[in-house]
């Protein structure tokens, strides 16, 4: 598997501090529909702008790879990531975990092996040599935790090739969650590897879908997504940003970030936030131990 981190030989830099009145640049990720994302980014911006007392514009790039870029080179103050793009900012020296998304007290969610109702597997064990799907290759929750499961268990060679125990030609990878569970419906793998919401919440399958599925094992914890602020942002700026974006977990304002963000904001630790996944990628080699 190539290096998720090919960013960080091109991102030293020094960003020279901005005088207050500057605009703040917040980045989103593109993951819902775009008219919907227009009138959330508009609400938000108002919001932080009346919070911070200073023109903020919020913007939507085509990748993380991007709003990575954006917060080393000074155009992007804060990036809404996964945590294994977070761990690709912090690698790259570009940005800093700011606040972390805290779902049922927790800032970790878990992952999910799901399968259709009628297989009668009882867990991934039963699938040795069978087709699975994974929702990516850079998927914290759709590969690399589960990868980091395969490992504890022991299914796994000492390559961390995912073939060493579901066969050669029966790991397919698609370009996200559907696209994995798609792979289900069709009959070509016998499990796909995907977030927990994908099969509890109204949000990537309808109804009907999530009624021909069920999980066949969990796993877990995958790190909650986090707000990232750029690395050379002076620390003052930074407290306020925080203060800013906690302000959401008012009651008032609690729409709007379950919106933006799903869930309440809170700070955390930085390396025990991305531990599991800096685990993860040592088992797929691509962070050496």
């Amino acid at each position: 598997m190539r290096p998720l981190l090919s960013l960080a030989v091109c991102l030293l830099f020094v960003l020279p501090a901005r005088a207050a009145d500057d605009k703040i640049v917040v980045a989103l990720k593109p993951d819902k529909d775009p008219e919907k994302m227009l009138s959330e980014r508009t609400v938000l911006a108002d919001f932080l702008s009346k919070k911070l007392g200073q023109p903020v514009e919020v913007i939507v790039p085509l990748s993380s790879a991007v709003i990575i870029e954006g917060l080393a080179n000074g155009t992007i103050d804060l990036g809404y990531l996964s945590a294994t793009d977070m761990l690709n900012a912090r690698k790259a020296k570009a940005g800093s975990l700011l606040l972390a998304g805290e779902i049922d007290g927790k800032t970790s969610y878990t992952s999910y092996w799901v399968t259709l109702k009628e297989k009668p597997y009882k867990d991934i064990t039963e699938l040795k040599g069978r087709p699975v799907a994974f929702a990516s290759r850079t998927s914290t929750s759709g590969y690399l935790i589960p990868m980091r499961d395969l490992s504890q268990r022991g299914l796994l060679s000492g390559s961390g090739d995912a073939e060493s125990f579901f066969g050669k030609g029966n790991v397919i990878f698609g370009t996200g969650y559907v696209s994995a569970i798609e792979r289900v419906f069709a009959g070509e793998a016998e499990a796909a590897a995907v977030s927990y919401y994908v099969l509890d919440q109204d949000k990537y399958l309808n109804a009907e879908q999530r009624a021909k599925l069920r999980v066949l094992q969990s796993q877990g914890p995958v790190p909650t997504h986090v707000i990232a602020v750029a690395a050379a942002l002076p620390e003052d700026r930074k407290a306020a940003l925080k203060a800013a974006l906690l302000s959401l977990n008012d009651p008032a304002s609690t729409t709007l970030r379950d919106q933006l963000f799903t869930s309440k904001l809170v700070e955390t630790d930085e390396a025990a936030h991305l531990a599991p996944v800096v685990e993860a990628l040592k088992v797929v080699g691509a962070e050496k131990p």
